[in-house]
């Protein structure tokens, strides 16, 4: 089963046994699920926060208390999860009780039928909820913001229920002279327009809630308040109004210019109604269409705007004010594109454009003129009258690979760049020979790479982790150098980014980890760590070789730890997670390394099956003097003590930072203060 198509579950049980059950028995039906196992009651409230759970299974025993502290936590931080009780021992009491708690059912894994009936049956039904929940929330969205495209039209529209008017926007009103809705909503239609168009108006109707009217219009003389009559020539179709059938009648003010009504209402849904540019959802589908095309001509390039210094400008104005400022700051953009470029709004104040042109040149000229101009211009903001300056950022689209993610990168920092540099600048970022060159140095490279995985011209390095509990652990983590044709090491910088760029860090993971098994098959090593890339973390068929290679190899798989790095198991923590779990089950062990650094460590810990923590080596900089480290090391520490995770300092160098770890609790050190690297010697 494909891992975006298994739904999420939470399981809270003190038992991997019970989640492992759980998980094999609804998979051999055919249900994919994806189990994510929670110890302790304590971590359930921040368990519910952050997964997006279907439903939860708790395990408890027969005191009545536990279910109901369960509950107690289920309604405060995820109300529409179902709740599913698993016990030894069920009856229709236990079920009754439950469910009058709040639970949805209780099941036993003595009876895997019933089981997976009742989770099958939940999931059906928190699905459909979900749907619906979605369904109702998309009819609001959909009907505020048409009425806020009514509101803002500039095309004379009313809605009609049996023959009543029940909705007019201000165009209609002002049409028929009228100052407000109340004076036309709830009046027959027919009493706005001559009774000779009766006949014609009530038949077109009946024909549009039929479905039998389209693309046909209506001539009518509309009566108007001061007793005159305007012929008008309207557009009818069927819609829905409060969630009943109406008929919609619009009036276009510049019919030749109006054009279909849903590309009308498409059109102000897509767009950001403060400055008309596409929204940045919107913007960067039409960013992908426009790249999929072929440039004819010139170079295209994608142009960030904002104003310098917009934190202070905000402010300054007050909150009040900034979207009129940001409105009036886009009218200026908008007075000087080309109506063809691509228009985007990007967060608060940044803007963004797709610009074709004839050269670079012409798109730098152009940028420095609104920079002038945007200098000169006096913002009124109510009471208030402001000048600003702006910045810049311009970021080059290669046209034999577009790339629309890099691009905006590239632009956005060429302007952070150009404000930094001391503002009202142009800044381009340009790296297509870069990427040239790169391209040509990635030729040779993978060459060299996939001749040397041929002729077998890798070597292991082996580098020990040293105890400082006192004992010899036989630790070692794996390092690879690749030897060239002279024979000459060569270290993994020099040919690791070619190997990313190119798809073949598989095979060298692969290579690695079939020679540590051997290695470990011929030495009395206790425990080797071997890393993983990105590229081996996505790879759903590595568990199934692995599976192979131990069968081969023999060995005992707690002898091998693989590790990959905090970075790549935050960005794909969902395949992290179905990694891990397998390794676990396959009885070898898991770890992070470069531990610590990023955006929420203490969540990794929490959901994943950890067996080793690599504390990174940044933090061991100035550790021995720097109490503000030593306290963030000392928490991670406490973290991995209270999950059984063991803990390594990265790249300690001296023995002041080794006697500060010792202090701090970390129990083992690798680095060059403990041994450089080794050639690893088979047999």
């Amino acid at each position: 089963m494909a891992e975006s198509s298994a739904v999420p579950m939470i399981v809270l049980t003190r038992h991997q046994d019970n989640v492992e059950a759980i998980n094999s028995n609804l998979r051999n039906a055919g249900v994919a699920v994806r189990c994510n196992w929670i110890k302790e009651l304590t971590d359930l409230g921040e368990a519910l926060q952050q997964i997006n759970a279907h439903m939860l299974v708790a395990f408890v025993g027969p005191d009545p208390a536990d279910t109901a502290k369960v509950m107690t936590v289920a309604k405060q931080y995820g109300a529409d999860v179902p709740v599913l009780f698993a016990r030894d021992q069920v009856d229709e009491e236990i079920i009754a009780n439950a469910m009058q708690q709040g639970a949805r059912d209780v099941v036993t894994l003595m009876n895997p039928n019933r089981l997976r009936a009742v989770v099958t049956r939940e999931l059906d039904a928190n699905r459909q909820a979900r749907a619906l929940n979605s369904t109702i929330s998309s009819a609001r969205e959909y009907r505020d913001q048409l009425k806020s495209f009514m509101a803002g039209s500039a095309d004379a529209i009313a809605h009609v229920q049996e023959g009543i008017i029940v909705d007019a926007n201000p165009a209609w009103l002002d049409l028929y002279g009228y100052a407000e809705a109340d004076a036309l909503t709830g009046t027959p239609l027919m009493d706005v327009f001559d009774p000779e168009a009766h006949a014609a108006l009530k038949g077109a109707l009946v024909a549009c809630l039929q479905g039998k009217w389209s693309n046909h219009t209506l001539k009518a003389n509309a009566l108007l308040n001061d007793g005159s009559t305007l012929p008008l020539e309207m557009e009818l179709s069927r819609t829905e109004f409060d969630g009943e059938p109406a008929v919609r009648l619009c009036f276009a003010a510049r019919k030749h210019e109006s054009g279909n009504l849903n590309e009308q209402l498409t059109e102000a849904l897509e767009r950001d109604a403060s400055t008309g540019a596409l929204q940045r959802r919107f913007f960067i589908e039409h960013l992908k269409q426009a790249l999929a095309q072929p440039i004819k001509a010139g170079v295209r390039e994608l142009v960030a705007i904002q104003p310098d210094k917009l934190d202070a400008l905000s402010d300054d104005i007050g909150p009040l004010a900034v979207e009129d400022f940001i409105g009036q700051f886009a009218g200026l953009i908008s007075e000087t594109r080309q109506a063809t470029d691509l228009f985007g709004r990007f967060g608060d104040g940044t803007l963004i454009l797709l610009m074709e042109r004839g050269t670079t040149r012409d798109i730098e000229v152009w940028a420095t003129n609104l920079i002038r101009k945007v200098g000169t211009q006096v913002f009124r903001l109510g009471e208030k009258q402001i000048s600003c300056k702006c910045s810049v950022g311009i970021g080059l689209i290669d046209p034999r690979s577009p790339n629309p993610a890099s691009a905006i990168v590239d632009a956005l920092a060429a302007r952070r760049t150009a404000e930094l540099a001391g503002g009202a600048r142009v800044n381009v970022v340009d790296h297509r020979e870069e990427d040239t060159k790169r391209e040509a140095a990635d030729g040779l490279w993978v060459k060299r790479i996939r001749a040397a995985l041929m002729e077998n011209r890798f070597r292991l390095m082996q580098q020990p982790i040293a105890s400082l509990l006192g004992e010899d652990k036989g630790m070692f983590d794996v390092l690879v150098r690749m030897v060239d044709e002279q024979g000459e090491e060569l270290l993994p910088a020099e040919f690791m980014s070619a190997a990313e760029r190119n798809d073949l860090m598989k095979n060298i993971d692969r290579w690695v980890i079939g020679a540590s098994m051997t290695f470990i098959a011929s030495r009395p090593v206790k425990q080797l760590f071997v890393r993983l890339s990105k590229d081996s973390v996505r790879d759903k068929s590595l568990l199934q070789w692995l599976q192979n290679q131990l069968k081969s190899s023999r060995i005992d798989p707690s002898r091998l730890a693989f590790q990959i790095s905090e970075q790549i198991a935050t960005e794909y923590l969902a395949d992290t997670s179905e990694l891990a779990n397998g390794l676990r089950k396959a009885g070898f062990r898991f770890a992070i390394e470069h531990f610590g650094t990023g955006r929420d460590p203490q969540r990794l810990i929490a959901h994943l099956p950890i067996d080793f923590i690599k504390v990174d080596g940044t933090l061991m900089q100035g550790l021995a003097v720097d109490q503000a480290l030593q306290q963030k090391v000392r928490e991670l520490v406490d973290q991995a003590k209270a999950r059984n995770i063991h803990t390594i300092a990265e790249r300690v160098e001296d023995a002041n930072t080794m006697a500060t770890l010792w202090q701090l609790g970390i129990e083992f050190i690798q680095g060059y203060f403990v041994n450089e690297p080794e050639q690893v010697v088979m047999g």
